[in-house]
């Protein structure tokens, strides 16, 4: 195989090998533009649930992280799911330890378990029920209010929901380390600076830069509200691949990465470990590929089912 390095030849040669393969190209919105732009579906964890759901293809790759490639196999049990690279995880699924819950949910059977999408496939099989940072509430308030909830993994988004919902949960102790390093004083500072700007955060930031924002909201809301909304400049703050498709849908308006403490924008390395190069491997060689142990799957796709039938 001759060697391609012109970004747009690795652009068509994945487009060719998408046909060749009869392969639909799932990408997260934190991916890098160029993965983004030969993807047939960008968006959110809960979009990328519903088309990996819905996919005709034989073949799906999936470039995001390996906890959402386990999501696509769970739900398409009898399709090749591929990952351009098998190392891209994920900080806050590996905040849970599914061994872990699987004592704690022994220790509390009457307890009813929200897994927020983040998490392995062994920690979506012990789950009642999953949810997204897009439909988190909905999901929430499906569930009786007589009934005690343990929110897994994500405290930060867990203690959003909970102020949105005005229901107290229990807070398993895990968070993005991409997300928490956005700071008040950071997105503060950047605010003086642009006083016009709107700041749309991610449900998974912390608290005290929650307060900042006039929006929190999912990555797939973000594009609804900038869209929608009067203001010219925003600032966002989630992970930088974020910017690129919010460029691209909205190309009359401004949008300024929200900084941390030491850098002016926030990227997660495991996201960006996917490239052009490695999906063009992975639908040449389909590899590698995602597989969970059919025990697992068939108990995880019951929450992922339960979610899915909420709606969008």
């Amino acid at each position: 195989m001759a060697v391609l390095t012109a970004p747009q030849t690795l652009a068509d040669r994945v487009r060719e090998l998408k046909r060749l393969r009869n392969a639909v190209i799932l990408a997260h919105n934190y991916q890098i533009p160029e993965i983004q732009d030969v993807a047939d579906y960008v968006g959110d964890s809960l979009g990328l649930a519903y088309k990996a759901r819905e996919s005709e293809a034989d073949v799906i790759l999936f470039c995001g992280v390996h906890f959402m490639a386990e999501t696509a196999k769970i739900v398409n049990p009898t399709k090749t799911v591929l990952m351009p690279d098998l190392e891209a995880g994920c900080s806050l699924a590996d905040s849970c330890n599914a061994n872990d819950l699987a004592r704690w949910k022994a220790a509390h059977p009457d307890v009813v378990i929200v897994a927020y999408i983040n998490c392995t496939a062994a920690v979506k099989a012990l789950a009642d029920i999953i949810c997204t940072s897009g439909n988190a509430v909905k999901v929430v308030q499906s569930i009786p209010a007589d009934r005690k909830i343990l929110f897994v993994p994500d405290q930060n988004l867990g203690q959003w929901v909970m102020n949105q919902t005005g229901r107290e949960m229990i807070l398993w102790p895990g968070v993005c380390s991409t997300h928490v390093l956005f700071t008040h004083k950071a997105i503060f500072q950047l605010k003086q600076l642009h006083p016009n700007a709107r700041i749309v955060a991610h449900p998974e930031c912390l608290p005290a830069v929650r307060m900042l924002a006039d929006e929190v909201c999912s990555t797939e809301k973000m594009v609804q509200y900038c869209r929608t909304n009067s203001a010219r400049e925003f600032i966002i703050v989630t992970e930088t691949g974020m910017l690129h498709r919010l460029r691209k849908e909205c190309p009359d308006k401004v949008f300024i990465p929200g900084p941390t403490d030491t850098c002016a924008c926030n990227e997660c390395s495991f996201m960006k470990k996917n490239t052009l190069e490695k999906c063009v491997a992975a639908l040449e060689n389909l590899a590698p590929q995602v597989d969970v142990p059919e025990d697992i799957r068939r108990r995880a796709l019951v929450p992922i089912e339960r979610m899915l039938a909420l709606g969008r």
